[in-house]
């Protein structure tokens, strides 16, 4: 039965629109990377690393050198990704090159959320149980839930808090529930992987600096449960029939895939033969953050 396996990014493309769904993870198209994907993933980067530093050294000077460190690495092994964040006169310049005015101005939007998240919390007084943790766990016979959680704290009494960030601005009333939802799936691929169930969830936005928490229950998290098989029946309805329709929305004016799709006059290419499918990206690609929040940072 397609699908074998969900992610909380899988599970947002088919809910945001079938047809979105069907080109990441049938068709497994490319989409052109954006500045605030690739700026948000090398965040990801700096707020996982700095926990290597010792307590007391974690500092914002260090989260910039960290920042430039991950960039210099991105030009090396992606030179297409790190131009946007230079900017496009950077080219294929080796990092070596790039003056100390293009550094700053590349800088320029980093340092605002850098500096969010040390007045959000010190992590000289945090020790993460684990970070960018990988999750796989069987719901159901041939189907797992799977993907990355940024930060998992215990604290001395041995309570869990689930931790994601967000490097733009806090969703509005209208859409917080439907960023809590990740952090449900999270929450419930912890407790059955584990047995425990978290005593917080937390979503900090780096982009205003406002966090997004709550204490989730038993019952909510059973009702995930329900609601991620009931969202994998319908995929696979949808797959036996093959039919993957649009569903137009203002979210469209961020889709890579915009030109081709049929409500804007695109032809989408011939659907794969089936015994080609597979469930989706990898863990590595899920664990690409940004991409989650790109468009939903953009949203009022």
């Amino acid at each position: 039965m397609f699908p074998t396996s969900l992610s909380p990014s899988r599970s947002a493309d088919y809910q945001q629109c079938p047809l979105l769904y069907r080109f990441k993870t049938i068709d497994q198209l490319p989409e052109e990377p954006s500045i605030a994907a690739v700026r948000g993933t090398l965040i990801h980067s700096v707020l996982e690393n700095i926990f290597d530093a010792p307590a007391g050294k974690r500092t914002y000077d260090l989260a910039v050198s960290l920042f430039y460190s991950a960039l210099e690495t991105l030009a090396e092994s992606k030179p297409a990704e790190a131009a946007l964040i230079y900017g496009d006169s950077v080219g294929s310049q080796a990092p070596s090159s790039v003056s100390a005015e293009m550094v700053e101005r590349t800088m320029a939007p980093v340092r605002p959320l850098l500096e969010t998240y040390f007045a959000m919390e010190d992590p000289n007084r945090l020790e993460p149980h684990a970070r960018e943790l990988a999750m796989s766990v069987e719901l159901d016979e041939g189907f797992e839930i799977r993907g990355f959680i940024d930060r998992v704290d215990r604290t001395p009494s041995g309570d869990i808090r689930i931790v994601d960030y967000k490097s733009g601005k806090a969703p509005s009333p209208l859409y917080a529930e439907k960023a809590m939802f990740q952090m449900r799936f999270y929450g419930l691929a912890w407790w059955r992987m584990n047995g425990e169930i978290p005593r917080m969830l937390q979503l900090m936005y780096l982009g205003n600096g406002q966090f997004l928490r709550y204490e989730p229950t038993q019952t909510d998290l059973v009702v995930t449960e329900k609601k991620i098989l009931a969202l994998r029946s319908a995929i696979a309805h949808s797959a036996d029939q093959q039919s993957f329709p649009p569903n137009p929305s203002k979210l469209c004016g961020w889709c890579s895939f915009k030109p081709i799709c049929p409500a804007f006059g695109g032809t989408p290419p011939p659907i794969p033969e089936q015994s080609l499918w597979t469930s989706g990206s990898s863990l590595v690609e899920d664990s690409i953050k940004a991409a989650l929040e790109s468009v939903t940072n953009e949203l009022p």
